[in-house]
């Protein structure tokens, strides 16, 4: 599995003005950005981004998985300060 396979996973079921991906093998770093996400709180963050992973985290593909979510004015203001993955 790659970094593609990873946010073509998450795009298919959840619609995101951007996504970016940080995969290491076994390890996944995910920052979601969606004007959406800004309506739900925090666990149901996680659990909409995480949703769509839930299969390949079961089979081991992923071993770990940390999401951070922003709506668009906040990632704007996030990319000012080079926020990493």
């Amino acid at each position: 599995m790659d970094i593609k396979d990873i946010e073509k996973l998450i795009t298919d079921a959840v619609e995101l003005d951007e996504i970016h991906v940080a995969f290491d093998g076994s390890q996944c770093k995910v920052i979601a950005v969606a004007d959406f996400l800004g309506e739900l709180s925090r666990v149901k963050k996680q659990q909409t981004i995480y949703a769509p992973l839930a299969e390949v985290i079961n089979a081991g593909t992923i071993h770990a998985v940390s999401i951070k979510t922003f709506t668009t004015t906040d990632w704007q203001r996030e990319k000012m300060f080079n926020l990493p993955l």
